[in-house]
């Protein structure tokens, strides 16, 4: 067994386009150090138009992005917004927070995204939004969700924190949803080591979110020149990042097509080379349905069971390449069963593919032998024992 301070391929690294310094230097010469400097402009401008959506504010992390989408909506205790079970737990506890009830839908067994088809049974007369997740960067049913959404006048948010350069149909993920939440976590496409932003594809709430944001303070307003001093004027707490981070995130978003190719290069050669083996002992492959892009950002593989997944995790890190499993079900985790409840027909889907899951390395600069090293140890690994 390969000790895992030995590791041949880590699970992440973050990838660096060799601009971060400098712009951080820049930052740390010109000031100001705060936020809301000239690379938290020229980051969310970038941003902006990378997902094609009408605003962005840059935030200290994608949970905190959520957590503003919560207080927008002006949740009480009581209201119920619709998540999937198979997500991080950020998708629900921001809702939570407000004293709102995470209801708990099941995923799709293909794309295992929130699966649509049992998204109106779970709506009431309490429900005042739909949250998808883009699993893997791979969309969920936006047409038929935004359906739905209409049909019962909910708000549809896209926690987006894997599908920056991913399409629905033609549509940029993160451009769809009311609002949309990015991550700039160290494992994600492109990051800072920890961020986020909130998106805007509806007007109605950029501008007090730019409040909420500054805690509850007009103060933006106040630098633009639009009002004589800042006051408190709503709550809100401190979501904003320092422009040191958003220089390290200005020098990753002006390489996100570099970093895209890279990335897909790696995802294609998994699944173009991984395909025989997966045929031939009962291994599920990511599904992509044709009408969407993925970005690449991570790729899994479905084993038949927990058993062959855990051995197979073992397997790989005695080769010095590191696997790991995802997201356990929150619809009995212990917070979720707390403070959420499942929705009709319960989530058969999420706990078996929970199991069965196992994601392999994916960086910016894997090289060729790292490529060739996972797939060899993929590849002389049968689950069937």
């Amino acid at each position: 067994m390969t000790p895992t301070n030995q590791l041949a391929v880590p699970f992440n690294k973050a990838y660096l386009t060799g601009a971060e310094t400098g712009y951080i230097q820049q930052a740390m010469t010109n000031g100001p150090l705060t936020g809301d400097g000239p690379y938290t402009k020229r980051a969310s401008a970038l941003l902006t138009e990378i997902l094609g959506a009408k605003h962005s504010l840059l935030t200290t992390s994608c949970t905190h992005a959520l957590d503003m989408t919560a207080l927008l909506l002006d949740l009480e205790p009581g209201d119920e917004v619709i998540v999937p079970s198979f997500t991080f737990c950020s998708t629900a506890n921001a809702y939570a927070l407000r004293g709102a009830v995470p209801v708990f839908v099941d995923c799709r067994p293909d794309t295992l995204n929130l699966d649509e088809r049992l998204v109106e049974a779970a709506v009431t007369p309490r429900t005042k939004a739909i949250v998808v997740v883009h699993y893997a960067g791979v969309a969920v049913e936006m047409d038929e969700i935004e359906a739905i959404a209409r049909r019962h006048g909910l708000v549809v948010i896209e926690d987006n924190a894997h599908g920056i350069g991913g399409t629905y149909r033609g549509r940029k993920l993160g451009s769809i949803g009311a609002m949309a939440t990015q991550s700039f976590h160290e494992t994600k496409n492109v990051q800072c080591g920890e961020g986020g932003a909130l998106i805007f594809n509806d007007d109605t709430y950029f501008e007090r979110a730019e409040i909420i944001r500054e805690k509850g303070t007009n103060r933006g307003q106040f630098f633009r020149g639009m009002v004589d001093k800042y006051r408190w004027i709503d709550i809100g707490s401190s979501y904003l990042p320092s422009d040191l981070l958003a220089a390290f995130l200005t020098a990753q978003l002006e390489h996100f097509t570099d970093i895209q190719r890279r990335r897909a290069h790696i995802w294609d050669s998994y699944h173009q080379r991984l395909a025989t083996w997966a045929a031939e002992h009962g291994v599920t492959q990511p599904t992509v349905p044709g009408d969407r892009e993925q970005p690449a950002h991570l790729y899994y593989l479905l084993l038949p069971d927990l058993e062959s997944r855990q051995s197979m995790l073992k397997h790989l890190l005695g080769h010095g390449v590191l696997g790991t499993f995802h997201y356990q079900p929150l619809h009995f985790a212990p917070a979720g069963v707390k403070f959420g409840r499942t929705g009709p027909g319960g989530c058969p889907v999420t706990e078996d593919v929970a199991d069965r899951l196992l994601r392999l390395p994916l960086y910016g600069g894997m090289s060729e032998a790292d490529i060739d090293l996972v797939v060899t140890a993929v590849e002389s690994y049968n689950p069937r024992g």
